[in-house]
């Protein structure tokens, strides 16, 4: 039963003090008539904790965006540096020439026919087994002259030039052989060298045992040789 304040402002029957908008409030004698209420409230309230709110997703559309946009940023600048630039003269492009030559091939001497110093054809087979000392690019006459003192019986010594003339025996017991066509070089991919003799030791099979690329003391190749004569 609602009572009037000390001032005696306020309906006998209500509440003092509350909002008009809330109509007439009036508080039973028997809380037990608020049961109903009470009910009703505990419900929403138990509704309320099964079914919190989550807050909304987060928007990460321009952080992304700007992401993405220096990481092109980046790549691009990377690839103007690392790009291969064309020659502004417009010329070509020159690339350093490789120092290491392809190394000469060992393996069956080929069937070639050479030039003797009468001019008439030498099967280099029928010559074998063999030292065949390429002196197109250097004479070498000292370093000839000892791979020929050197050599074992039964071993020849030849010394070869590119061209159709033999030449003259640069040492005694050397056969001197021309070879017009430059064939035995083209064959074994051996470029001349000017200053150097280069040797080709072969044994009575026609097989290419061992190149000498730059002749000298016999003490680089006598173990070699000597297995010629086997």
């Amino acid at each position: 039963m609602g009572v009037p304040d000390a001032d005696g402002q306020g309906p006998p029957d209500g509440l003092p003090g509350l909002p008009p908008e809330w109509g007439r409030v009036v508080v039973p004698d028997d809380a037990s008539a608020l049961a109903d209420e009470a009910r009703q409230v505990r419900r929403e309230l138990r509704r309320g904790t099964r079914h919190p709110r989550h807050p909304g997703p987060v928007r990460l559309g321009f952080p992304l965006l700007a992401l993405v946009i220096s990481m092109l940023v980046t790549l691009a600048g990377l690839a103007a540096v690392t790009w291969p630039r064309s020659n502004r003269a417009g010329g070509p492009t020159v690339l350093p020439r490789a120092t290491t030559a392809s190394p000469p091939v060992v393996g069956p001497l080929p069937a070639l026919d050479l030039v003797g110093a009468d001019d008439t054809p030498v099967p280099l087979r029928s010559l074998l087994p063999a030292m065949i000392i390429l002196v197109d690019a250097c004479a070498c006459t000292q370093e000839v002259g000892t791979a020929a003192t050197t050599a074992p019986a039964g071993v020849t010594v030849v010394t070869v030039t590119e061209g159709r003339s033999a030449g003259p025996a640069i040492a005694t017991g050397v056969r001197p052989l021309g070879d017009p066509a430059g064939g035995l070089r083209s064959y074994l991919h051996l470029a001349a060298h000017p200053g150097t003799a280069t040797a080709l030791l072969v044994d009575r099979r026609g097989t290419l045992v061992r190149v000498v690329p730059e002749l000298g003391p016999a003490g680089d190749y006598q173990a070699d040789l000597a297995r010629l004569s086997g």
